[in-house]
């Protein structure tokens, strides 16, 4: 039996994915609170461009969609550090009425840590953290005022392959109620060349944040035999998909031992894991796939540059 400390949803993931062929991991396992201050970093590298044209289209439509959805309750889900959001934040909070701002997060730490945070730059806010998986199916949101905004921001919907991106909108429009509304930045497709660099930098901070979720399945697990050193970060783009994918690839044989569900994990040298994928969307495309789910297009908004867009849409 596992101990308490051993989080549930860890180990269900390590053993749906990591006995696969290839091994495959969420994503979400890269934002520990460790991995959460690595990819703040990632987004203040000049190669990584997707943070600073979300933040450019909060910045100025942040009034704009506080206008158009006079919501109470804000739920970030997978809030990590919380940062962009500060920028609805401050729109709501100028508003001058009551606003209840849940960050929902399936890291402890991170999400005490950023709620913490949160709460004290926002007294006039009501903070309300909450430790959840977004991708749980008995997610319920619409037991908190109305009207309700969920948000999904940073790109983080690329991470979700088809069928994956379906469930969850669907789960989304049933987790809240008809009227409410959802938020989500996407990246959108553009030069092969800027993806690949912006997944690769040269400082070497995405490799470090990539092999950060060694040291997750080592710690959360009670692993033996399992260091990061013995992994390499690679990014490559699937073109068919539309996607870069980041893979570990084993620099020697690994053979590790999972003390917390009691089982041994090997990998041959040259072996890769799949961490991320990170899906790149034509604007058209993606508010047909918010459609298929009930999810009405409100509004976009795009970047200077059209490097990323921003959806409000609501639940039919």
């Amino acid at each position: 039996m596992s101990p308490p400390s051993v989080d549930p949803l860890l180990v269900a993931d390590a053993v749906a994915g990591l006995w696969q062929s290839p091994p495959v991991l969420p994503a979400k396992w890269l934002y520990d609170k460790r991995g959460s201050e690595l990819f703040d970093e990632i987004t203040r590298l000049p190669e990584y461009y997707p943070t600073r044209r979300e933040t450019e289209i909060l910045r100025r439509s942040a009034a704009e969609i506080v206008a158009a959805t006079g919501a109470r309750t804000m739920i970030e889900l997978g809030s990590g550090t919380s940062e962009k959001t500060r920028l609805l934040l401050s729109a709501f909070a100028a508003r001058g009425t009551d606003f209840t701002y849940v960050p929902l997060d399936v890291s402890v730490e991170m999400l005490t840590y950023a709620a913490d945070q949160v709460a004290a730059e926002f007294p006039e806010i009501s903070v309300q953290p909450l430790h959840a998986d977004f991708g749980d199916p008995d997610l319920n949101l619409a037991d908190r005022d109305g009207p309700r905004m969920a948000i999904f921001l940073g790109g983080t919907i690329g991470n979700l392959d088809p069928t994956e991106r379906s469930d969850f909108y669907r789960h989304i429009a049933g987790a809240l109620r008809p009227g409410d509304y959802f938020l989500l930045g996407a990246d959108l497709i553009k030069d092969t060349g800027r993806l690949i660099a912006a997944y690769n930098d040269r400082a070497g901070v995405t490799a470090d944040f990539n092999r950060n979720v060694i040291e997750v399945l080592r710690t959360g697990l009670d692993a033996t035999g399992l260091y990061t050193d013995d992994f390499d970060h690679i990014a490559r783009w699937n073109p068919p998909e539309h996607r870069i994918e980041m893979w570990l690839r084993a620099r020697r044989d690994v053979h590790a031992r999972f003390g917390a569900i009691e089982r041994t994990w090997e990998l041959p040298r040259g072996a890769e894991i799949l961490t991320e994928i990170s899906t790149k969307f034509d604007l058209g495309s993606l508010h047909a796939e918010l459609a298929a789910a009930g999810l009405r297009q409100l509004e976009s908004w795009t970047d200077h540059a059209d490097d990323f867009a921003v959806v409000l849409s609501q639940v039919c």
